[in-house]
């Protein structure tokens, strides 16, 4: 097992190195890769789950990590990898910069503080992510997967199951991190659907927004703030943000902007 001294765990980056090889096997290979041939792996660390991504065949691993050391680790570590290590904030990456168009899967075991930044982007750059999938706060990955009616459902739940599927695979606790963090982790993937909603997902995620900014009111008094057309009316008004599923969300939106037409 790789001495996980050699890189200082930062708070400030949220790291939490995993220091179980098995657990590190399983989350590298939860993502299905079928078709694609790039995959980015955020925040790699020291490589502890690197290294069983860059053993899979027809597979062109790269990594994005903002920590110096960490770079530094994987240059003097990971020879194959040198020349696919992007020094950078992916928050603020921009994909196009090094893989243009071309699809690619996106994994990692994500920072607790930033993994809701990172959902969002993902559904940003959904037409060039297949599969999406790595290890949240135990709490974010069951939100994700949340079905309607569910206490944690909420605004990434129905973005991310409207554009892709998800599966919540396993849990992993503290004690194979060090420093172990202070809550239960949660491994889960993402596979991108076949056929979109029928709708502008500027004007989803804003619609979605609106409902769950006051998701104790009724749909008819959250969504207030999209200026309702006169005398609308719909079905759905009655209810609250997590009674309605991305079908129904699409549904409801659209009859808005048709009461605007």
């Amino acid at each position: 097992m790789r001495d996980q001294g050699q890189v200082r765990a930062k708070k400030h980056l949220g790291q939490h190195f995993l220091k179980d090889e098995g657990v590190a096997e399983r989350i590298a290979k939860v993502t299905p890769l079928d078709g694609v041939h790039k995959v980015l792996e955020i925040g790699p660390g020291m490589g502890v789950m690197t290294k069983y991504l860059l053993a899979m065949p027809d597979v062109e691993t790269w990594v994005v990590e903002i920590d110096g050391e960490s770079v530094s680790y994987l240059q003097a570590h990971y020879n194959q990898l040198s020349a696919r290590i992007l020094e950078t904030d992916f928050l603020h990456w921009n994909p196009a910069s090094v893989f243009g168009d071309e699809p690619f899967a996106l994994v990692g075991n994500f920072p607790y503080n930033i993994s809701s930044q990172i959902v969002f982007r993902v559904l940003d750059m959904r037409d060039q992510i297949p599969a999406f999938g790595g290890m949240f706060q135990k709490e974010v990955a069951q939100r994700l997967c949340a079905p309607p009616g569910s206490k944690t459902y909420g605004i990434l739940s129905v973005l991310c199951q409207a554009y892709y599927d998800l599966t919540y695979d396993f849990t992993v606790p503290p004690s194979v991190f060090n420093p172990p963090p202070k809550v239960d982790s949660g491994v889960m993937h993402m596979v991108r659907k076949s056929v979109d909603p029928t709708i502008d997902f500027k004007m989803l995620k804003r619609g979605v927004k609106a409902a769950f900014g006051q998701r104790r009111k009724t749909l008819r008094n959250a969504l207030k703030t999209l200026n309702l057309p006169e005398g609308f009316e719909h079905p759905y008004l009655s209810k609250r943000a997590e009674q309605l599923g991305h079908e129904q969300f699409v549904e409801l939106l659209n009859a808005i902007e048709d009461g605007r037409s």
